[in-house]
């Protein structure tokens, strides 16, 4: 992972980054760099590439060239056997929950733990017990998904998220599909998430929740991504 970047504190750094999927250029000249604990919007209009940039950064999408590092991983030399160690350091939360329907939360969070080779039940347990904590659904690990709300649900993916301390959260539209006040909440969980120490990139295109809860702030536009002032946001 030789780089000269002091990764205790610089989590993800791009430069003169091209991403291209299906022999298209999606994203080109992409200059980006999140310290831990920072939280950031993408926003951007529905196939402008934040989805793309966030799936370069667990290697779903390759990159074409430049320099692109994060959690002390190169992405442009990384191995296949490093790609499950790197995305077990980095919390990834979906739209559309992706929860395992048949089983209750417990025991969805009880099988990541598993697969990610958690083995102790007591330590699993209380893994299961503090993630809930944290995200306010102490008392919903008894519950199947379907029992739950949509704001609720996106709430135990976040905790899904946090399972294995990840230094990084990604979360790809993780409102679109909820009421504003369910939006509301779960912004100001991920900023509290990041207050604790977990950068996290928020990619959006709800511009009222950015107005709404401020914060770094870049732009997904004609295949390049950019700094983009508040004042901006909404055109």
């Amino acid at each position: 992972m030789g780089n000269n970047l002091n990764m205790d504190k610089v989590l993800i750094h791009y430069e003169d980054v091209e991403i291209n999927h299906g022999g298209n250029v999606i994203l080109h000249n992409v200059n980006f760099e999140q310290q831990r604990g920072e939280f950031l919007y993408i926003i951007g209009k529905v196939g402008s590439g934040k989805s793309s940039f966030l799936k370069t950064l667990y290697c779903d999408f390759s990159i074409s060239s430049g320099k692109a590092f994060i959690c002390g991983y190169d992405l442009i030399k990384i191995k296949k056997k490093q790609i499950p160690m790197l995305r077990k350091r980095i919390g990834i939360v979906f739209q559309d929950f992706q929860l395992l329907i048949d089983r209750s939360v417990n025991d969805n969070l009880k099988f990541v733990l598993k697969v990610t080779g958690w083995k102790n039940k007591k330590v699993i347990n209380d893994r299961i017990q503090e993630a809930l904590v944290q995200v306010g659904m102490a008392d919903k690990g008894y519950k199947m998904p379907h029992e739950l709300s949509g704001g609720e649900q996106q709430r135990i993916v976040i905790a899904r998220a946090l399972l294995n301390f990840p230094e990084i959260i990604l979360a790809d539209e993780p409102t679109g599909n909820l009421d504003r006040e369910s939006c509301r909440r779960i912004v100001r969980l991920l900023q509290d998430i990041s207050s604790d120490g977990t950068a996290v990139i928020m990619a959006t295109h709800n511009y009222q929740l950015v107005q709404e809860f401020p914060s770094k702030t870049k732009k997904c536009e004609e295949s390049q991504l950019f700094d983009c002032q508040l004042s901006k946001v909404i055109e």
